[in-house]
């Protein structure tokens, strides 16, 4: 057989503090010192057995901070690249050999949208590249090194 609980606040009907205490106290989260786990410094001392006995729960020292995170690649087609040789070459990221111009794009992704086709020799060293990107560049003559 369930009864109906009475509610706390009815019972402090007609009393002056609702059992709080000082009347200033009740007023905002002052007298708790915040809300949740907020207060917990040099004289909390009936909260600080609570965090002396879950610590890894309440300083977070779990397993998500361990992992290691996935670095974010900048993505780069091939078009860009060849429409940019010059630029590279300025700022010293590429060197011409001979035949073939070497790249050095680490921290990019090679996309292969191309409309046009790859007439020079291209060796790229590149942290990641797409299966039509080395295939394009496999056809004109060059290559793709891929390196973390």
């Amino acid at each position: 057989m369930k009864f109906k609980k009475r509610r706390k606040a009815s019972r402090f009907r007609g009393t002056h503090t609702h059992g709080r205490g000082f009347k200033k106290k009740a007023r905002g989260s002052g007298h708790r010192g915040g809300k949740g786990m907020a207060g917990t410094g040099k004289r909390a001392d009936q909260k600080k057995t609570l965090i002396l006995n879950l610590p890894e729960k309440y300083f977070r020292k779990d397993k998500a901070i361990r992992r290691k995170q996935k670095i974010k690649l900048k993505s780069i087609n091939i078009q860009q690249i060849l429409d940019n040789i010059n630029s590279f070459i300025k700022s010293k990221q590429a060197t011409e050999e001979k035949d073939k111009i070497k790249i050095n794009l680490k921290g990019y992704k090679i996309l292969g949208e191309t409309s046009s086709e790859i007439k020079k020799k291209i060796v790229i060293t590149a942290s990641s590249a797409s299966k039509s990107a080395i295939d394009k560049i496999k056809k004109a003559g060059g290559e793709i090194i891929i390196e973390t």
